[in-house]
């Protein structure tokens, strides 16, 4: 009875020890915060590896992100959050657990906190102080509680193994989550890194989208970003590519002709009433109006 007693201490000791051990080490701040929160996110650009370690454009454009929200005082939960937002769970290192995966947890959980229960009932002294059976040292119905705590640990053996086994076979037979769509990744952290006016790397993930996926409505993007870069020439050649698909797309018209302002300013006005001919209720007809009778 004695060691029983002292087992079940040193079992309690080394559970609350390793308990200790983990809320400390969570309570260490990290040296490298940006580090921390991009080691969890997966490049989707690449095959297993996080965005921290990846040499791709689109893990560096999210590396940026991430530090720049860092620098803006956010925490690391709340950047994951952005971005499990924008492109889903599969952007994580380690999505959360959901369905038939939570019996790996939850059982084993439940069964050793009964066990636990059962084991502090079982071999407690009781309070009373029970007669001892004549001749035999010891108290009534021990070896029976004795047997009843021996077999409900088999049990509970037995339960988690099975659960375990069960829930594997049935994970293997769902469809299993792929990464994110690189392209899609890609474009939207485009289209974030536009709208906070950073046109010379969203011109870069633009890029990586067309050599995966050609598209025209991303190349008129492109083009956009390269005209807010400065870059006249550039923004030119890429919707002239548009333009030869598409002659009348006003949008390519609109970028040609804002470029030809600067790379042919004589031919720019015919561009732009031209524009204004194929889409007079265009968003920015009003603006190019304007800015022709100027």
């Amino acid at each position: 009875m004695i060691r029983r007693r002292l087992l079940g201490a040193l079992v309690v000791a080394v559970l609350v020890a390793a308990a200790v051990t983990g809320l400390l080490r969570s309570s260490v701040p990290d040296a490298d915060p940006l580090r921390t929160v991009t080691q969890g996110l997966r490049c989707p650009a690449c095959q297993g590896e996080s965005v921290a370690d990846s040499q791709s454009p689109i893990a560096a454009a999210m590396r940026q992100a991430a530090a720049e929200q860092l620098a803006q005082g956010r925490s690391p939960a709340e950047i994951r959050r952005w971005f499990v937002e924008r492109y889903g769970d599969e952007v994580l290192a380690d999505p959360p657990t959901r369905g038939l995966s939570l019996l790996l947890w939850a059982v084993p959980a439940l069964a050793l906190l009964g066990a636990g229960t059962a084991a502090v009932r079982t071999l407690r002294p009781s309070r009373r102080k029970r007669p001892v059976e004549a001749g035999s040292g010891r108290a009534p119905g021990g070896a029976a509680a004795q047997r009843v705590w021996w077999v409900s640990c088999a049990g509970v053996v037995v339960l988690v193994a099975a659960v375990a086994l069960a829930a594997a076979r049935l994970n293997d037979a769902q469809p299993q989550a792929g990464p994110a769509d690189p392209v899609a990744v890609t474009l939207q952290l485009a289209r974030d890194l536009e709208r906070d006016h950073r046109y010379d790397a969203a011109a870069e993930l633009y890029r990586e989208v067309l050599r995966d996926r050609p598209d025209d409505g991303v190349q008129l993007r492109l083009a956009f970003a390269l005209l807010r870069t400065g870059d006249a020439a550039g923004a030119e050649r890429t919707v002239r590519e548009v333009l030869a698909r598409s002659p009348d797309s006003p949008d390519g018209l609109l970028v040609l002709g804002l470029a030809q302002r600067s790379t042919r300013p004589g031919d720019a006005p015919d561009t732009l009433r031209r524009f204004l001919a194929v889409a007079p209720g265009h968003p920015a007809a009003p603006e190019i109006r304007r800015l022709l009778g100027a």
